[in-house]
């Protein structure tokens, strides 16, 4: 399309842009303008709607390194931004082409544009030396030639240097001749013989005129002087020598060696050799003549990526007087070698890639280059093996840093992506640059505690708002990914939201009490808390923490029997006078709500009618007669005793004791003993009864079992991990027992309680239903409508194992034969420990209790 641009100083010239489309993929541009034009020219416009322009943030970069054009955001053209020189920017080529690269985003693409610079004719040819002086001599034949100094003329085409113009003389006339290397050199010709005599010097002027319109021209003021003698010029053996050379050679290579040839004799046929006058600089830098023998030898180091080629004049003159003088020129071509590493070139900084990028998104916009030439310019770019990016493609060496695999930016949030440019030399010639990728953070990782689950051990009575635990997670996220907010989840903990006993710090997880807590109500509970970041979705995970009470010794002794004594009355007793040392009056059960240590109780007697009379078990509890009760003795004796703990500090009671002593009392006690046949057949009917109840519970446990298997079979087993069934052998000192265990950890304990009557001869064992430990008045009533009060006792201790992993209903508990020691009315296990007769609670389970006893 044909456009009008404004030329400089406000003269309007017609402007041809010349727009094609070389590859629709490519996108490539070309425009064509004169040189010359002032800033703020339109160059062409884009085609780009100014929308775009703001938001894909157009920009314009230049390959020649001066930002000649820029975009006209307001209109989408394409505009000159600095004054164009063609012949500073391009010299003497007949193409002058300026590669631009439009980069956009939003997509990120690249397109390129070329703007060809159109030469215009604002030079004037120039001779480089405006005086020329030549010495002919006289003798010189008519026909003879003098080459003249070539103008230059900056302008190419037909701008450039057209003709020569020689102004009117006698002698000589102007011919041109073209060189090889198509230039025009003008040549003075004598066409009438020289006399000295007549004319001795001889004034020309010397015209160049270009092709512009209107015509430009520079001159040159040529003056000869005629000599004598000296007829004959030397004459190279041909006026153009061509060699080539490798741009590595050393300093001190021969280049070329030319050789010229003067028919006369003597010192009129003595060549010297040299440079032509106006050698350039860079020439004389470069090479160096021997001026007797003509050889060209290097003294400087060549470059191919500066001068492809050289060409130099060189003169021969004879030492004749006039000097006669001959002329040729040597071409020096350099070939290039692999001495440039390729380059990698940053069209556009690479963007921060958020990790869950798509395959194929693009990072950056890259180029290759190298200033060699042919197969060592030719660059090839690559990643290293296993990288999550690749090379795209694109046009003229140009590509796109592209993503091609997972990336994940908690593994590696900056990736320095290295790419390798190879050149196709030999050797091959390589280079790196490592290119920095930033990953930017997605919420792709919920928070992680620090443990999957937590223990936690809380003494009872404690104050509300104490801290009870800490609770800590993490995530690899980061920013508000990773910024974590905690939370309890709700529950119930016997019928009650768990917020009414916790609270936690959503900022650092601590969990505090809302209240004290009491060990006898409530053993254990759990609280399942959760963490969730602040990403968007936001993600979350929970973990469970188990929080045990720890009993404190907060309960005093609780007097069961007599069972007058709890209700407050004084308990009498009667015994007989006629009672032996060591006869059993009675005997005090007491039992504690706390448990350990805690629910260890001891006897003693506090104080006494009379002290020597009858003493006190430490830990049955039994009043015995420490003598044979006397007549002497009051006939009502009046018993303190004091029942204490072990805790710390210690808990105690005090029980009132009456004894009467009475003459002819009844003992049915003895009566019992002395039915030894009896006794016998009891024991046979007891163990009978034992063996059925052991079947009995088996067969239960064995039920029951299969039941909870069939259950959990069909349920999600591992909805709920902490409910199972198993059989386990549990150990308590030096009692063994088997029990059947299924339940949930949060299910409250049940206390199964085993009873034996002290008094009796037989191998006796009550069940007992399960209850709870602190309901002493209701087993109080349950054993005093079974057994009459001389024939019982009853203690009960809870001995609590924090931390216990598995506690819940206990099908089926199995003792084992514990031996009985009526004598001493004690306990004695295998190990040979010796304890009071007391009854037992396990601990956080609940189930059957059976004691088999026997006589020493």
């Amino acid at each position: 399309m044909n456009l009008h641009g404004r030329g400089l100083k406000g003269v309007s010239f017609p402007l041809f842009l010349f727009l094609y489309i070389a590859d629709a993929s490519l996108g490539q541009v070309h425009y064509s303008i004169p040189e010359e034009m002032s800033t703020g020219s339109v160059v062409g416009n884009l085609g780009l709607g100014l929308s775009e322009i703001f938001d894909r943030k157009l920009r314009v970069a230049s390959e020649a390194g001066e930002q000649y054009f820029s975009v006209d955001t307001g209109k989408g053209e394409l505009v000159v931004n600095e004054r164009i020189d063609r012949e500073a920017l391009c010299g003497q080529s007949a193409s002058c082409v300026l590669p631009l690269q439009v980069v956009v985003e939003n997509p990120l693409q690249l397109h390129r544009i070329e703007v060809e610079i159109r030469d215009i004719n604002d030079n004037s040819p120039r001779f480089v030396i405006n005086e020329l002086a030549f010495e002919i001599a006289e003798s010189t034949v008519v026909g003879g030639r003098f080459p003249l100094e070539s103008a230059e003329d900056q302008d190419v085409g037909t701008n450039g240097l057209r003709t020569y113009v020689l102004s009117k003389n006698d002698c000589f006339s102007l011919k041109i001749k073209q060189i090889e290397d198509g230039r025009n050199v003008p040549e003075l010709v004598l066409d009438k013989p020289l006399d000295r005599e007549t004319k001795s010097v001889h004034q020309l002027l010397l015209t160049a005129l270009d092709g512009g319109n209107p015509v430009k021209s520079g001159t040159a003021q040529i003056t000869i002087t005629v000599l004598d003698n000296n007829d004959n010029n030397p004459i190279f053996q041909t006026s153009l020598y061509k060699v080539a050379v490798r741009e590595d050679i050393a300093k001190g290579t021969l280049i070329v060696k030319t050789q010229a040839s003067d028919r006369d004799e003597g010192l009129n046929g003595d060549v010297e050799y040299s440079f032509g006058k106006h050698t350039p600089e860079n020439v004389l830098g470069l090479f160096d003549i021997n001026s007797v023998t003509g050889e060209i030898f290097l003294k400087g180091i060549l470059d191919q990526e500066t001068a492809v080629t050289y060409r130099i004049d060189i003169s021969a003159k004879d030492k004749g007087t006039p000097k006669m003088e001959g002329h040729c020129r040597v071409q020096v071509d350099v070939l290039d070698v692999n001495d440039n590493s390729p380059e990698v070139i940053l069209t556009s900084e690479p963007n921060d890639v958020p990790e869950d990028a798509p395959s194929g998104t693009v990072v950056a916009l890259l180029s290759a280059r190298d200033l060699d030439s042919g197969d060592n310019g030719k660059v090839t770019l690559k990643l290293p093996v296993g990288s999550p990016f690749s090379l795209k493609p694109s046009f003229s060496n140009n590509y796109a840093l592209v993503t091609n695999g997972v990336i994940d930016r908690e593994i590696m949030s900056v990736y320095n992506i290295e790419v390798t440019a190879t050149d196709a030399g030999s050797p091959s010639l390589i280079s790196r640059k490592i290119i920095p990728v930033k990953i930017s953070d997605i919420n792709d990782n919920a928070p992680v505690f620090s443990q999957p689950s937590y223990n936690v051990y809380i003494g009872e009575n404690g104050r509300a708002g104490t801290i009870i635990y800490s609770v800590s997670a993490s995530d690899l996220d980061l920013g508000d990914n990773a910024k974590l907010s905690y939370s309890i989840l709700d529950s119930k903990v016997q019928d009650v939201s768990v917020s009414s006993y916790v609270y936690i710090n959503s900022e650092n997880g601590s969990i505090y009490s809302m209240h004290s807590f009491d060990y006898e109500k409530l053993k254990v509970f759990q609280i399942q808390v959760q963490a969730k970041d602040h990403g968007s979705p936001s993600l979350s995970s929970n973990a469970t923490v188990h929080v045990f009470i720890l009993d404190k010794n907060d309960n005093a002794p609780s007097v069961i029997y007599p069972s007058s004594a709890v209700h407050g009355s004084l308990s009498q007793q009667r015994t007989s006078r006629s009672s032996k040392a060591g006869h059993l009056v009675t005997k005090v059960t007491a039992v504690d709500a706390d448990s350990g240590h805690n629910a260890w109780i001891s006897y003693r007697l506090a104080e006494a009618t009379d002290a020597s009379l009858f003493a006190v078990n430490l830990y049955t509890g039994e009043v015995r007669t420490k003598r044979a009760v006397s007549e002497q003795d009051d006939s009502s004796q009046r018993l303190l005793i004091e029942i204490k703990d072990d805790g710390d500090p210690v808990q105690s009671t005090t029980v009132t004791v009456s004894v009467l002593l009475e003459d002819g009392l009844h003992e049915p006690i003895l009566d019992l003993r002395h039915k030894t046949d009896d006794s016998h057949k009891k024991t046979g009917r007891m163990a009978l009864y034992l063996i059925l109840s052991l079947a009995s519970v088996s067969v239960l446990s064995l039920v029951t079992f299969l039941i909870l298997a069939v259950k959990w079979s069909d349920s999600e087993d591992y909805k709920n991990p902490n409910r199972n069934l198993q059989l386990q052998l549990n150990t308590d000192g030096p009692i063994k027992y088997v029990e059947v265990l299924g339940g949930d950890m949060m299910s409250q304990s049940q206390s199964f309680r085993s009873c034996l009557s002290p008094t009796s001869e037989y191998s006796d064992f009550t069940f007992v239903k399960p209850s709870s430990t602190t309901d002493f008045k209701d087993m109080i009533n349950v054993l005093d409508a079974s057994l009459p009060d001389s024939t019982w006792t009853f203690e009960s201790q809870q001995n609590e194992v924090p931390g216990l992993e598995m506690a819940g209903s206990v099908v089926a508990s199995f003792l084992p034969l514990v031996e009985y020691n009526r004598r001493t009315d004690a306990l004695h296990h295998p190990g040979g420990t010796k304890a009071g007769l007391r009854g037992r609670t396990f601990s956080q389970r609940s189930g059957f209790g059976i004691i088999r006893d026997f006589r020493p």
